[in-house]
């Protein structure tokens, strides 16, 4: 038999209103009361029911994922550490995908608060700052955090210095003997684009190369845009030794084009990425790329976003660190 709330009380020696606290990560209980209660939980196999905590505690125990970004990889990553912290404070996640249009935004967030009245929601860019999306959520009092946010001021969530990050993969790529290296960027109303642009324009200032127009080209985070954007840069009368494309999805999309070519990665040109999501280690040439701990990031912001729900002052903007990971798709250039 499924065991109940008060079967874990009496076991544990505590009132049932402990063993809700405990379960909820509520403040103002001791450790050892702590570890006691969720000892007796492991041991009785307890899960609560979600259905009766919502009508005890006015909460749905949901919270909902709302993205419209096109890489899927990002996506799952993303998904996996905000189901890590769901599962460990017993809440359900749902995903929300809503449109491009106003109107569409608006209608695909009635649907999911009309169906699973989420307690709070994560953004994810380029929703994290899309004035109809935060508009819909303040005006109905929505808590929410946000990954990646371009105006971190009074938001809680979960944010990196993408722009030193991508400083550091291009002095690797220069001191390697890169000079005349390319960019994908991404969507422009994506804070990533931005950032990543910046990194790249600061980095060949600071190594006296520069910067030449042609060399940058406009992508859209996802797999097919990365193969239109390499073909425009390896089209050039004199094509960059190194293309830096501003995700993974895009880098190996260069990948591809350059092979339909008949080109050698990297030995007639250097791919790089961002992010490290899966695709970069599952590809050959292996990515070297930026790596974004970005399935880190989906469970550090889900915990803020559940402390805020708990507690209208708790929860804050969280910093993580970067990695840059050169692996066999970077090598010296043969040509300069």
């Amino acid at each position: 038999m499924r065991s109940r709330i008060e079967d874990v009380a009496a076991a544990a020696g505590v009132s049932m209103k402990t063993v809700s606290r405990v379960l909820n990560n509520e403040p103002n209980v001791r450790d050892e009361m702590r570890q006691r209660v969720m000892a007796v939980v492991e041991k009785l196999q307890y899960r609560p029911n979600l259905s009766a905590r919502s009508l005890a505690g006015q909460r749905s125990y949901v919270i909902a994922l709302v993205y419209n970004n096109p890489s899927r990889n990002y996506l799952m990553e993303i998904q996996n550490g905000m189901l890590e912290a769901c599962r460990d404070n017993h809440y359900n996640l749902v995903l929300a995908p809503v449109g491009a249009s106003r109107q569409r935004k608006v209608d695909d967030l009635k649907v999911v608060f009309e169906h699973f009245a989420p307690d709070g929601v994560v953004l994810i860019p380029p929703l994290t700052d899309d004035p109809v999306v935060l508009e819909f959520l303040e005006a109905n009092h929505v808590a929410f955090a946000c990954i990646a946010p371009k105006h971190p001021d009074g938001r809680i969530g979960v944010m990196m210095d993408e722009t030193a990050a991508v400083r550091e993969l291009m002095a690797g790529l220069v001191a390697r003997g890169h000079r005349r290296i390319g960019h994908i960027k991404g969507p422009p109303a994506h804070g990533a684009c931005q950032w990543r642009f910046k990194g790249y324009r600061e980095a060949l200032r600071k190594a006296g190369i520069e910067y030449d127009e042609d060399l940058v080209v406009q992508g859209a985070f996802s797999f097919e845009s990365g193969i239109e954007a390499g073909n425009r840069l390896l089209d050039l009368k004199r094509p960059p030794t190194a293309i830096f494309a501003a995700n993974d999805d895009m880098a190996a999309g260069v990948i591809r084009a350059a092979c339909e070519r008949g080109l050698v990665v990297p030995r007639d040109i250097s791919v790089c990425g961002f992010d490290d999501t899966p695709i970069a280690r599952h590809i050959y040439p292996a990515l070297t790329t930026v790596r974004q701990p970005t399935s880190d990031m989906g469970r550090l912001a889900t915990m803020q976003l559940l402390a805020r729900i708990r507690a209208a002052d708790a929860g804050g903007m969280v910093h993580v660190e970067h990695e840059v990971l050169f692996r066999e798709s970077t090598q010296p250039p043969v040509r300069h």
